[in-house]
């Protein structure tokens, strides 16, 4: 007995890289694990401002709160750059680091920014 390949009137499919779609009124979404996740406008503005501040703070004078910081801003940028957000205890952290870090944020225009954008994260 014959079969559909046999008879050239079926469908053969022999090797698929990627994403495809048979029939209408079909919708492909193909995720390959290497694009970045999503993120929001709110969590985007921050990480541009954390990146900002992150440049700023790398030519101001050494000190244990610019330090902590620093590393925490490292960590910020981390977390929304793998998971598209930053979480409530990493923005708690962040904050409590631009308080300690007092003074020199508070002169950086990138260091308001940061601030603002935590705020509006955390609602204030």
């Amino acid at each position: 007995m014959a079969t559909a390949d046999d008879r050239r009137n079926g469908i053969h499919i022999g090797s698929v890289h990627g994403a495809f779609a048979i029939g209408d009124h079909n919708t492909v979404t193909h995720n390959d694990g290497a694009s970045a996740p999503a993120v929001d406008p709110s969590q985007e503005e921050l990480l541009r401002a954390v990146r900002e501040l992150r440049e700023d703070l790398a030519r101001a004078v050494p000190s244990p709160g610019i330090e902590a910081l620093s590393a925490e801003l490292a960590d910020t940028e981390g977390e929304i750059t793998s998971t598209g957000a930053a979480g409530p205890g990493r923005l708690a952290r962040l904050r409590a680091a631009l308080t300690d870090a007092g003074a020199v944020v508070g002169l950086l225009a990138s260091g308001t920014a940061v601030g603002q954008a935590v705020a509006a994260l955390v609602g204030g």
